[in-house]
């Protein structure tokens, strides 16, 4: 068993630890304060403070002072190279083992610290991907956090080299919004009226008003209505992936627009779909600050499916650190699957694990369970305008860098992305292209140095 010296034992730095050691390397060790319990331990040991001690032989890692504080503040965390690999908070001293604080580092990036600061806000009032520390130095499309895990695993390993650290394996996470189920059918008279004259007077495409009135009538099918396709593209790769949907379940409103839950077929889309996959909900546009809302429509999906929801994920991602991950375990929701970026690829908190969350305004571990997403379709197509074949390259790239460290690759498809019209064009390919590089070992091409 690893041995941890700390010479105080914070909220923060316990959580650290245990996501690094638990989670990551996934091996048997404590912590101590005391120097005496330390000097006697005869397995493996390592030191994490401002100074070692000077009587044990064991790796030392100087400490910086963001783990033993309880405000939140502006950091000099600096960034810097080690081996190809961009590393923040770096110490200075012959005696430690790491030219930076990996502890520090990491619970930077996993509590978000940068999103307490003060900051710009774009205009659903999310955090703005460039402006975090990942994007302005060029290391946000990299699981960070995963590598300075594994560097620190190996300065103990060279101490110690019989310690167990357990192989962790790659898993492949494939998650559904389903922002809108339907683009024509089962929106009420109303919805489908407007989108008559919308379609016919305004937008001048009788096409589209034609098409329309033949999905009505039953002689063409609904094209948001992919569901069987995702389903039978699973089946195909359920050994190695997992599938799970999320279901909009909120009001009519702007930004969201889904059928009616009082819709039957609807409803027996979702009951269809809770067959083959679990499925959470989405947290309508303003859910995140919202609990009531947010509880009324996770009841409204319990009641469809008769079964508790355990997951969610915010619609258009849009929330605030900490309250918006408050809510959730409130409602019995202990599974949340928003942390990434709307507009940029990457790891918005610096990893491809799943990590509890910290709320670092009451400085504490929560229950609430995050997984974080690499990808997602629309970041492609809307806001980085890729083409299908620079959206293939985007997502190996991805996936081998998660595959690299045993992570796991957690992506968003949206069901009307995958109709092959209204610009999405060659999506399907994408999207089955992503499903075989991600279930098949052999397709790792580069692999990063760990």
């Amino acid at each position: 068993m690893l041995l941890i010296y700390v010479p105080k034992l914070t909220n923060r730095l316990g959580y650290t630890i245990n996501v690094v050691m638990r989670d990551i390397l996934k091996t048997d060790f404590a912590i101590t304060n005391d120097v005496p319990t330390f000097e006697r331990h005869e397995g493996a040991r390592l030191c994490y403070g401002p100074h070692p001690i000077a009587s044990v032989n064991a790796p030392y890692i100087k400490s910086t002072k963001l783990l033993f504080e309880t405000t939140i503040e502006e950091q000099e965390c600096h960034c810097f190279d080690i081996n190809g690999i961009p590393a923040l908070f770096p110490v200075y001293g012959q005696n430690t083992a790491m030219p930076f604080d990996p502890f520090a580092a990491i619970f930077f990036m996993l509590s978000r610290y940068e999103e307490y600061l003060p900051h710009r806000k774009d205009e659903h009032g999310r955090f703005i991907a460039t402006e975090s520390i990942a994007y302005k130095n060029g290391f946000l499309q990299k699981a960070v956090v995963d590598r300075w895990a594994l560097m620190l695993r190996d300065v103990i390993r060279q101490h110690y080299p019989d310690i167990v650290f357990k192989e962790r394996s790659f898993n492949f996470i494939q998650t559904i919004d389903i922002d809108a189920a339907y683009c024509y059918l089962h929106k009420g008279f109303v919805r489908t009226f407007m989108g008559i004259l919308r379609d016919g007077i305004y937008r001048h495409t009788p096409a589209e008003v034609k098409r329309r009135l033949r999905v009505l009538r039953g002689k063409e099918e609904d094209p948001f209505d992919t569901f069987d396709y995702i389903i039978e593209q699973q089946l195909l790769h359920k050994q190695h992936s997992t599938l799970l949907f999320f279901a909009l379940l909120g009001d009519y409103g702007m930004y969201d627009k889904p059928a009616s839950y009082f819709n039957n077929e609807f409803r027996q889309l979702l009951q269809h779909i809770g067959d083959f996959s679990k499925v959470g909900i989405h947290g309508s546009y303003n859910s995140s600050n919202e609990p009531k809302r947010l509880e009324c429509e996770t009841e409204r999906l319990a009641d469809i499916l008769h079964r508790p929801i355990v997951r969610n994920r915010y619609h258009f991602l849009r929330f605030d650190l900490p309250d918006a991950f408050r809510i959730l375990p409130q409602i019995g929701i202990n599974h949340d699957y928003t942390m990434g970026y709307a507009t940029q690829l990457g790891f918005r908190c610096g990893t491809c694990s799943e990590i509890p969350f910290f709320d670092l305004g009451s400085d504490q571990e929560t229950s609430l369970i995050l997984h974080p997403f690499a990808t997602m379709d629309t970041t492609m197509h809307n806001y980085l305008k890729l083409s299908p074949k620079e959206a293939k390259a985007q997502y190996h790239a991805l996936i081998d860098e998660v595959r690299a460290i045993n992570g796991t690759f957690c992506c968003i498809f949206h069901n009307q992305n995958l109709c092959d019209d209204y610009g999405w064009q060659g999506w399907k390919e994408v999207y089955e292209d992503l499903l075989d590089y991600a279930c098949n070992d052999n397709n790792l091409t580069t692999t990063a140095a760990l």
